[in-house]
């Protein structure tokens, strides 16, 4: 097996995405869990743009780790006046979860042992086109135009009908 740059920055995000999965799960602040969290997605977009899933990455950063992480440390920080928990795990627990946890790893690690090697290539021979302009083209160019926008006035409307409920009403 040759390593090169890719390899290694490949191995490095694998490395990183599972390194920080475990501490989310392990560490007892719910803060450093979600800052883990936060590295944890940003590892999983590192291998999307090695599966050359353009589109997914980008989506990735901006709508997991922009957004709904976002959301989840503000909701934590509002709502916690504590922010480390002890938690206490019974032993047979802690032996079941770590039991399913070893046959999921099981499983996946014989479903990539099975899998064949998929080239990048279409049927003639060239690289695939980014997945990004293909998107863009299907969304803005062909069937998905008249959805599309629906989607965006419906969001609308429900944004603006959410302002309206939640602002304090002025009397006079």
């Amino acid at each position: 097996m040759e390593f090169t740059l890719k390899t290694f920055i490949f191995y490095g995000f694998a490395l990183l995405t599972i390194a920080s999965a475990l501490a989310v799960v392990t560490v007892r602040n719910i803060v450093h869990a979600a800052f883990a969290l936060m590295v944890t997605l940003f590892g999983v977009a590192g291998l999307y743009v090695f599966l050359q899933a353009d589109f997914l990455a980008a989506t990735q950063v901006i709508v997991y780790v922009g957004g709904i992480l976002v959301l989840i440390l503000f909701g934590v920080m509002m709502t916690s006046g504590r922010l480390e928990m002890r938690i206490h795990i019974e032993r047979g627990q802690l032996l079941l979860g770590g039991g399913i946890s070893l046959a999921l790893l099981m499983l996946l690690l014989t479903v990539i042992a099975n899998t064949p090697k998929w080239e990048n290539l279409t049927d003639d021979g060239t690289a695939f086109a980014p997945t990004t302009e293909r998107i863009g083209v299907l969304i803005l160019k062909e069937h998905f135009l008249l959805p599309f926008e629906v989607a965006s006035v419906l969001l609308l409307v429900a944004l603006i009908g959410a302002a309206l409920i939640s602002r304090k009403e002025v009397r006079e």
